[in-house]
């Protein structure tokens, strides 16, 4: 599309956008009785209007049934998203589970996906690497008695790039291809917003002999996901930024179909066991098959509930129809910032393929103190150190206009700095 930089042309992407309505179904942040521009939702998503009604159904069971609540309603709640989820993440419904949080799910999946030994026992992520996933694998690599100096493969990008290019990637994994235990890396960076060739990457590492596994926080709900065709050993995700369940909400796990009668290397609980003998209290474990094996503990109801309320609508929208109007918005957006000149450069890949909806932004200097300056202006972004400001113009309700306003904000901060 040829883009203009007036604001008529935002307004008329607005008229013609298919999901406009949607923004309407969010509670928008208010400040000063108006409402704030938010490209925050790649840290968390903003709630539902319909969070509260799914909320409080489940807190009036438990205030008229109390335990009556867990036999007659809660025991398969879990399972009210089964299958959403299995289409969002494109995987077969027996494949995937909601439990947890995100890095107690790495950790699980860790311990049998991660079974290094004399010879095999490296594990490679990406550089820069969300923190947390870093302190997984690396506590991981020394409960099995490793040394992280010699075990974590780190992929970089090459000197003078911030992105890592998809060959290179390749390249290590073959070079390692003898040592290599398993490969985990995130599905979309979350400080420059690159998106991995996970296709790929599973294709080669299942070739080097690896377990290859995914950190999908910033993929799910953002990218379109083919997890069973690509044919990784697992998968994590949380759910509270592009999902919008709300903070603390559950994450969720894929494992592939060819390990569904799983007998390796796993912590159990009792939420894994065989549905229909659990309830007997047998002291032996009985798996049940897939996924939902790796369960250990009765689901988190009232956070499941938030979950229902926000994967209606995404249900109802598509993944296709949101990666549609995100690739327009997040195109939008990065032509307008281009017309800023040298003040800021983008980091974040150009090509829609290599990107969702998340742009990370260097200024050329000051660039903690523009993003202050943002949110004296109610715009809300996020900043990560030591130099990006990051911008995610969501599909779900983020508006062409408010992109367009945002820019004109960010062009006045310049031009009094």
């Amino acid at each position: 599309m040829n883009f203009q930089t007036t604001e008529e042309f935002a307004k008329q992407l607005d008229r013609k956008d298919p999901l406009r309505k949607y923004r309407s179904r969010f509670h928008i942040p208010h400040r000063d009785d108006k409402d704030v521009i938010y490209f925050c939702g790649n840290s968390l998503g903003l709630m539902p209007k319909t969070t509260e009604e799914y909320l409080n159904r489940e807190l009036a069971v438990w205030k008229q049934d109390g335990v009556l609540g867990n036999h007659t309603r809660w025991e398969p709640y879990h399972e009210h998203v089964t299958e959403s989820t299995a289409r969002l993440v494109g995987a077969q419904p027996s494949e995937v589970v909601v439990m947890n949080a995100l890095t107690v799910n790495i950790h699980l999946l860790l311990v049998s996906f991660y079974q290094p030994t004399e010879d095999r026992f490296k594990i490679i992520i990406e550089k820069g690497a969300f923190p947390s996933d870093r302190y997984a694998v690396e506590s991981q690599i020394k409960f099995h008695g490793f040394d992280p100096d010699n075990a974590l493969v780190e992929l970089e990008p090459r000197s003078g790039e911030r992105c890592l290019r998809t060959n290179d990637i390749l390249n290590t994994l073959r070079e390692n291809e003898n040592t290599v235990a398993t490969i985990m890396i995130g599905g979309v960076n979350y400080y420059t917003g690159q998106a991995f060739d996970m296709g790929k990457i599973t294709e080669t590492g299942r070739e080097c002999g690896a377990k290859v596994g995914f950190d999908l926080a910033h993929a799910v709900g953002n990218l379109p996901l083919s997890l069973h065709e690509w044919g990784m050993d697992f998968a994590a995700w949380c759910s509270y930024k592009y999902l919008c369940a709300g903070p603390g909400s559950p994450g969720g796990i894929f494992v592939h179909e060819r390990h569904g009668s799983w007998d390796g290397p796993r912590f159990n609980g009792w939420w894994g066991h065989d549905k229909n003998t659990r309830f007997n209290m047998d002291p032996d474990f009985i798996s049940t098959k897939g996924a939902e094996g790796w369960q250990i503990s009765n689901a988190p109801i009232l956070g499941l509930a938030c979950l229902r309320s926000s994967m209606e609508i995404i249900n109802d929208i598509g993944m296709l129809a949101l990666r549609i109007k995100s690739e327009e918005l997040t195109a939008y957006m990065e032509y307008l910032l281009n017309q800023l000149g040298d003040s800021l450069k983008i980091i974040t890949p150009s090509d829609p393929a290599q990107r969702g909806c998340q742009l990370s932004v260097v200024m050329n200097n000051s660039g903690k103190q523009v993003f202050e300056k943002l949110k004296v202006k109610n715009v809300i972004c996020d900043w990560r150190e030591p130099d990006v400001i990051r911008l995610a113009p969501k599909p779900l309700y983020n508006s062409f206009s408010e992109v367009y306003q945002f820019v004109e904000i960010l062009r006045s901060i310049l031009q009094t700095r």
